[in-house]
């Protein structure tokens, strides 16, 4: 007797996955858990896929083969914007994995997938700048690089918004995006370097370091004795300060968010008004991501490493943190209802925090004024 396998059975089996490296992040989810996803063991999964790691390269590929495939046929931007909503609706978990998860590919892997999304934004900037000819080239690759960001937002929504609704959205903000003038902008001030540690610092230093580390390498590729040696100690010293690395995690991100809560919130707060306050806080949030950009990557990429309970806390400041800039959207712009600011309001963040990271756009010295142009248009702000 010959058993047959399901049609389309590798295709569901790289859907569960997605959506499970998506939800509860790469390191939490098991091969066994997949294959329940499928309704198979974990011996048949393996007939499909030799381990984690090509699932996760295979997951990605699909989402970078719908967005390639649907730039080269494309021949405006209102059809790249048509493209760019179509994937992040239809392969919503698509921006999660390239943002956090495909760093823990092998490095060539995770180098052709950087060249294959340049490929993509290439064919983007191509598209711009036929419909605007005076527009320079490293400012149409960025406006390029802000909507496919802007768009990658919608991964972060807990809930999936209605699919139609959603792709008519987010074609609006990606035209908003892709018409910003970013003539005239100015050159920050620059980030100021972070004061050299006085007496008792020591825990501060661990806590900016590690920060940096985690980051750049991931939780697991960093050995105390790297955090102790990224501020002149000895690996067994980081225990006088912390309990185990996965203290120092969750209290330097913890740290960063008090920061940033400070920093917008204080923002916020200060201004005279809604329309006021919205604006002050988007630019406090900028200033912040350009001089924290360690942290948002920690953040995006870490917290799933987090013990549940600081997992939790993190999780219930982000929800707190977006609800305050719902609320403000929404109050400057009574037409927006909750569905819709929920999205402008995540495109925003993952436009921003790809900005500050995204090389080699993020040393430019104007970058600040940019993402601030961005994100009005973003929010819908004229």
């Amino acid at each position: 007797m010959v058993v047959r396998r399901p049609p389309g059975r590798r295709a569901q089996i790289l859907a569960v996955a997605a959506d499970r490296f998506h939800r509860s992040g790469y390191h939490q989810v098991s091969m066994t858990e997949v294959a329940a996803g499928v309704g198979i063991t974990a011996p048949a999964l393996y007939r499909h896929f030799r381990g984690k790691p090509e699932l996760l390269d295979r997951a990605l590929g699909l989402g970078l083969a719908a967005l390639g495939d649907g730039l080269r046929a494309a021949g405006s931007t209102a059809e790249l914007g048509a493209v760019l909503a179509a994937v992040a609706v239809g392969h919503r978990p698509f921006g999660t994995l390239v943002q956090r998860d495909a760093r823990l590919l092998p490095p060539a892997r995770r180098a052709a997938l950087r060249r294959e999304l340049r490929a993509d934004v290439a064919l983007m900037t191509a598209l711009l700048r036929a419909e605007r000819p005076r527009l320079g080239g490293a400012d149409a690759e960025l406006l390029c690089w802000a909507a496919l960001s802007a768009c990658s937002g919608l991964s972060y929504q807990s809930a999936a918004p209605q699919p139609r609704r959603a792709e008519a959205l987010l074609r609006e903000i990606v035209a908003a995006v892709l018409a910003v003038s970013l003539d005239g902008t100015a050159a920050g001030p620059g980030v100021a370097p972070a004061p050299e540690p006085r007496a008792h610092g020591r825990r501060e230093e661990l806590l900016a370091a590690a920060v940096r580390l985690f980051h750049q390498r991931g939780f697991d590729n960093v050995s105390t004795d790297q955090l102790g040696a990224a501020v002149g100690i000895s690996g067994p010293s980081v225990y006088r300060h912390f309990d185990s690395k996965a203290h120092l995690l969750a209290a330097s991100l913890e740290r960063s968010r008090e920061r940033l809560r400070q920093e917008v919130e204080g923002a916020i707060g200060a201004a005279d008004g809604p329309r006021a306050a919205l604006s002050a806080g988007l630019g406090a949030y900028v200033d912040f991501a350009l001089g924290n950009g360690d942290y948002l990557g920690a953040m995006l990429s870490e917290t799933e490493r987090l013990a549940p309970p600081d997992r939790r806390a993190a999780v219930e400041f982000r929800r707190d943190f977006l609800r305050t800039w719902v609320a403000l959207l929404r109050q400057v712009r009574p037409e927006c209802d909750a569905v819709s600011a929920r999205i402008r309001v995540h495109a925003l963040f993952a436009l921003v925090n790809d900005g500050v990271r995204n090389r080699p756009h993020s040393a430019r010295p104007d970058l600040g004024d940019c993402l601030g142009r961005l994100g009005r248009a973003v929010l819908g702000l004229s």
